[in-house]
């Protein structure tokens, strides 16, 4: 395939994606992740410049892709279920962003996705991560004040105001990297409270201790790292990660994604090939154990139980 077939098919990809309200997206790193996800018949809005992508009430995405984006779409298999994403893949070469260690202000945010946040503050949490820097936003002078008295140390210092303050000021989050960003308006949930299913962020301080840039069951290709992710909607699991009846036009369509953009050695392995030398055991297992889940609810059998595990 040429490059510019293969730059508009990727592009016509990220459209139809963004043009699914059940499609939910996410961008950032393993242990620092931001959600972003609408509703049906919830109000939204154009972006004011030529990103991709789109703005509601409650957060935005703005999409930047260049020539060297790859979609990777997987699935991984665990004991009584599975996933399913498309990961959004740059070069290891062309995707590390700043990677400060310490909260920074960084001035105005020129790249808001709305005009009316251009003018709002920009903080760096400092997380140092490769491939996406992670911000707080914020107008308000006393907010602003706040964030500027925790700069020049580390977010998950002891002495550092911004941790005790930040469920109640809960200003805007900001996740970047090469190929845009995801911006979050919602409040911050308190502790004890769920992450609702529009957009939302996770930083996990001891999940970021591991310094990795995905989860080992990621079947992520040699060379690549995965910056951000689209997910469709899962055949039997709903925006919450709740077990419903299995939707075999999901199944097919992820199928579809999974035949185009998916890893033509894995896609093997789910077929009941052996697994060629450069596919690691426990993809190769992921694959099968996939396989044999989707066998079984084709066929109608009842195979999960109806507890939650968490988003598909």
């Amino acid at each position: 395939m040429q490059p510019d077939s293969n730059v508009s098919e990727v592009a016509a990809l990220l459209h139809s994606a963004l043009a699914d309200p059940d499609t939910a997206w996410s961008l950032g790193s393993f242990g620092a992740i931001a959600v972003f996800r609408r509703g049906a018949d919830e109000p939204m809005r154009a972006l004011p410049d030529a990103r991709m992508g789109l703005a509601t009430e409650r957060g935005a995405i703005a999409l930047t892709p260049g020539a060297d984006l790859r979609p990777v779409a997987y699935e991984t298999g665990f004991s009584g279920g599975y996933n399913h994403a498309v990961a959004l893949c740059l070069p290891d070469a062309a995707c590390a962003m700043s990677g400060r260690t310490r909260v920074t202000e960084l001035g105005s945010d020129r790249d808001a996705a709305r005009d009316e946040d251009r003018e709002a503050i920009l903080f760096d949490l400092g997380l140092g991560l490769r491939a996406v820097d992670a911000y707080l936003r914020a107008h308000d002078p006393e907010v602003v004040a706040c964030l500027r008295a925790g700069t020049g140390r580390s977010l998950f210092a002891a002495d550092n105001p911004i941790g005790p303050h930040l469920v109640a000021m809960s200003p805007h989050r900001v996740f970047q990297a090469r190929i845009g960003r995801i911006e979050v308006y919602a409040p911050i949930p308190g502790p004890g409270e769920t992450s609702p299913a529009g957009p939302h962020t996770h930083v996990l301080p001891q999940v970021l201790r591991a310094g990795r840039t995905h989860a080992a069951t990621t079947p992520i290709p040699d060379g690549f790292v995965p910056c951000a992710g689209l997910h469709p909607p899962h055949p039997y699991k709903d925006a919450m990660g709740r077990r419903i009846a299995f939707v075999p036009a999901r199944h097919a369509a992820f199928q579809a994604l999974l035949e185009r953009w998916g890893d033509p050695d894995l896609l093997a392995v789910k077929r009941g090939r052996a697994p060629s030398p450069r596919v690691s055991p426990r993809h190769a297992g992921s694959a099968r154990r996939v396989a044999a889940l989707q066998a079984q609810l084709l066929r109608g059998e009842c195979v999960v139980p109806g507890e939650t595990d968490g988003p598909a």
